[in-house]
């Protein structure tokens, strides 16, 4: 009779605790919430800018902006119907704000793709043969960087007049979410970025763009696989998505920044026997 009545009262009394301490905890969540309802929201744009400054930082903050050249070495895996192709060997240089030369090797074979600006070159090492790119090389080039994630951190839509705005978080696997920005060109051109939630790296670029019968698909970049080289963050792995299936994938095996860049890597030369 004594242990029922002290097992009962024992019972009460952390039912009791329990009670006041669900109180008291609901209490300070409510009170919380509401301190959090009186704190002002960001606008759109600037809780876009904030996820746009946080990828800056986790990336190298001023060491990231300050980078004027790459040179990245790795390979290039093309994708068809799910199976991987063999992959090439390339160095590709890049020169900021609009050049690049990217030079491929597979089976023996040489291709090398200059762009700078409104034009560039192209030499077939099949052919032996060097020619002017043509002006939808030009565009899709330029569409390239325009949707890149440093054109976006670098601020370069800014001069042509692109409206940034923030789209929410996302579903980005099991327990992880991507904060999500949409630029807009003045001529519809509309990318969206995603960034990690939990580290404000740069995770996906989606966009639309019309393929060779003119209908619109949609591409998708995923980036991986980030390391950190000079105080700089990049990713090594990036691969390609058209309307949902995988096209390619490139895996960098190293990067160097701010090494010199001969001029001449973009001239083009006067034949196919001059090319170096």
């Amino acid at each position: 009779m004594t242990q029922t009545f002290f097992s009962t009262a024992r019972h009460l009394l952390l039912t009791a605790s329990a009670l006041l301490l669900a109180c008291f905890g609901n209490a300070a969540t409510f009170a919380q919430v509401a301190q959090d309802n009186l704190q002002p929201k960001p606008a759109p744009e600037e809780k876009a800018e904030q996820v746009l400054k946080r990828a800056i930082e986790v990336l190298g903050g001023s060491s990231y902006l300050n980078v004027r050249s790459a040179i990245g070495r790795g390979y290039f895996t093309q994708f068809k119907d799910g199976a991987s192709g063999l992959p090439a060997s390339f160095v590709d240089y890049v020169v900021y704000p609009d050049r690049e030369r990217t030079e491929f090797k597979s089976g023996g074979l040489r291709i090398i793709q200059t762009n700078t600006g409104e034009s560039g070159w192209i030499y077939d090492g099949a052919t032996k043969t060097i020619k002017d790119i043509t002006p939808e090389q030009v565009e899709d080039f330029k569409i390239a960087m325009r949707v890149s994630v440093e054109m976006l951190l670098r601020g370069q839509w800014r001069k042509e007049g692109a409206k940034l705005s923030y789209l929410g978080r996302r579903e980005a696997g099991v327990g992880r979410r991507n904060e999500a920005v949409r630029l807009v060109y003045p001529d519809g051109l509309a990318v969206e970025f995603e960034f990690g939630a939990r580290d404000g790296l740069p995770a996906k670029v989606i966009y639309k763009k019309k393929n060779e019968a003119g209908e619109e698909v949609t591409e998708e970049d995923r980036l991986a696989q980030f390391v950190a080289v000079e105080g700089i963050t990049s990713p090594f792995i990036i691969d390609h998505y058209r309307a949902g299936a995988q096209t390619s994938r490139i895996n960098y095996k190293s990067i160097e920044y701010n090494m010199p860049v001969a001029e001449t890597l973009f001239a083009r030369p006067i034949n196919a026997k001059a090319v170096k």
